[in-house]
């Protein structure tokens, strides 16, 4: 592995837990339920929740173009990496040639 790949998958797993992180504390659809904290019925704590709620949908879209951007990035890599010796489909030979080789031999 390449420097560069050890950096982008640090990167994939620091999105993916920040990511994981920012949904589950997000505020679910019905009003007042929350994953992780309750929320209050004050009108401080409505407004609240909106900036918090708006904050927290902008960084999950933000993390999530990332995490997308560098899981195509490590896929690159990886493609343009690969020594063409591991790849099984550079096998030219058929299966019907392997066989006539390994038949019985003539008498």
């Amino acid at each position: 592995m390449s420097v560069v790949e050890i950096i982008l998958g640090a990167l994939l797993l620091i999105a993916s837990i920040v990511l994981i992180i920012i949904i589950i504390l997000q505020e679910g659809n019905q009003q007042g339920i929350g994953v992780v904290s309750g929320g209050a019925d004050t009108f401080f704590s409505k407004n609240k929740a909106r900036s918090y709620d708006a904050f927290l949908a902008r960084a999950t879209k933000w993390f999530a173009v990332g995490f997308v951007v560098v899981v195509i990035a490590l896929n690159i890599i990886a493609y343009y990496t690969t020594p063409a010796d591991s790849v099984e489909a550079t096998d030219t030979t058929s299966v019907s040639d392997q066989v006539t080789e390994t038949t019985a031999p003539e008498a």
